[in-house]
């Protein structure tokens, strides 16, 4: 594992080699502005699932997040910037953790930049890993974490507000788990470039890791 940062850039001699190699490039955004953008809606419907979720064993309103009809008041103190640096840091090590040898890997990359923390590999990993890998952080921080601190009554509002951000964070990975359902056959394997995204059909005999 490599700390970088910024994005590692594509490498034009590695994308002639991968396509000649049989790799078919995904569809996707090309800049991470563009990502965003089309995963807005996303970003609504992972928000309502997590509130969704909250709700089982807790209420939820604007006036605990300090939003009210005829107000907003929101205090930014030092445990909330922790927090939310803490946050931004285990979102990242839940897709880091399920990324095959990543400790040992030279082609595992995790970084900061201003849009936000990334993990990128450009190991090649079984489809359904990959989709483990992209829609871990949403699982676990805004779904499953949800449901055992509400079991066990610690559902403050700090942390469902921290759980709601982490499901909108979440938007893009969203958005990249549809395109990959949508293009990548279930019988593939996935590899990066960079930012970009290529996938492969594995042969019935190829040994795999």
């Amino acid at each position: 594992m490599k700390i970088r940062n910024n994005l590692p850039k594509s490498n034009p001699h590695l994308h002639i080699d991968l396509i000649k190699k049989g790799w078919v490039p995904m569809r996707e955004p090309k800049h991470l502005c563009h990502a965003i953008l089309l995963s807005i809606p996303l970003m609504m419907v992972a928000a309502i699932l997590s509130i969704g979720v909250i709700h089982i064993f807790s209420t939820i309103s604007f006036h605990e997040f300090g939003l009210t009809a005829d107000k907003i008041s929101l205090t930014i103190n030092v445990p909330i910037i922790f927090m939310l640096i803490l946050l931004l840091i285990l979102h990242e090590i839940f897709h880091l953790i399920f990324i095959p040898h990543f400790i040992t890997s030279d082609k595992t990359y995790l970084g900061l930049t201003l849009f936000g923390g990334f993990v990128i590999t450009e190991e090649e990993i079984v489809k359904s890993r990959y989709i483990l890998i992209t829609i871990a952080p949403f699982i676990t921080i805004s779904i499953i974490a949800p449901l055992l601190l509400g079991m066990l009554g610690l559902l403050t509002p700090a942390l469902k507000f921290l759980i709601i951000l982490n499901a909108m964070a979440s938007s893009v990975d969203i958005l990249n788990l549809l395109l990959i359902l949508k293009q990548v056959p279930k019988n593939a394997i996935l590899t990066s470039n960079g930012p970009y995204t290529y996938w492969r059909d594995i042969e019935v005999n190829e040994e795999i890791k």
